[in-house]
């Protein structure tokens, strides 16, 4: 694609608007602030550390070697079980596979390249449909450079969290934009930096970890995790 075509395509995206299903989901952000172990004081530098520490150790990797690998199912169901191995909380684990889920759905609708094939994997249960996974597989597929779709995966990513914490009343949508102005240098960095080995792949998000765990007894739920 052209440059302009691709800057377009990973604006579509990455748009709030696309529907990715990620609306449904806070992971962790909605116990944390329940919990009062969120504020808005701290909402900058947690975006930041769930970016590089969660995002970028885990979700970027996943995205990018499902992205290399789109056409190789088997690389693909390898990277699903992965992923649902490194995912320690039932609730991200369940998230993941459910956004993963309603990602894949819109693009075999879309008509990209491999998503109806491999959505009809995840239908019948032979593979997972992890989020990651699925949005490397059908970026690559949308005819994407592996620069914008990590690009994309990042500002979902970020975005899905900052929108959370807008709903819950956390942030205002200012707070959000800000904090997410702030940390795109350090994502550009995060995103042209060498993609880690199979083996390399992991995360260290404890609170967050267990925020999710806690989720499912908080009296009052506006999100899934």
């Amino acid at each position: 694609m052209s440059n302009a075509l691709t800057l377009l395509r990973g604006l579509q995206f990455a748009d709030g608007q696309f529907p990715s299903g990620g609306f449904a989901f806070s992971w962790g952000v909605e116990s944390l602030a329940t919990d009062g172990l969120l504020t808005r004081a701290d909402w900058p530098n947690f975006l930041a550390s769930q970016m590089e520490h969660r995002w970028a150790s885990h979700d970027r990797p996943l995205v990018a070697h499902a992205f290399q690998s789109w056409r190789d199912r088997a690389a693909l169901m390898e990277l699903d079980e992965l992923a649902e191995a490194l995912s320690i909380a039932y609730a991200a684990r369940e998230g993941s596979r459910r956004a993963g889920a309603a990602l894949l759905g819109t693009h075999a609708r879309l008509g990209t390249p491999g998503a109806a094939e491999y959505r009809a994997l995840v239908t019948t249960g032979s593979v997972l449909g992890h989020l990651p996974v699925v949005m490397g597989a059908v970026l690559a597929g949308s005819g994407l450079d592996m620069v914008t779709a990590l690009a994309v995966s990042a500002h979902s990513s970020a975005q899905a969290l900052g929108s959370a914490a807008v709903r819950l009343g956390l942030i205002g949508a200012l707070d959000a934009q800000a904090a997410l102005q702030n940390i795109q240098p350090k994502l550009v960095d995060l995103i042209t930096s060498p993609i880690p080995p199979l083996g390399d792949i992991g995360n260290f998000t404890p609170l967050v970890d267990i925020a999710m765990m806690r989720h499912p007894f908080q009296k009052q739920q506006l999100f899934s995790n």
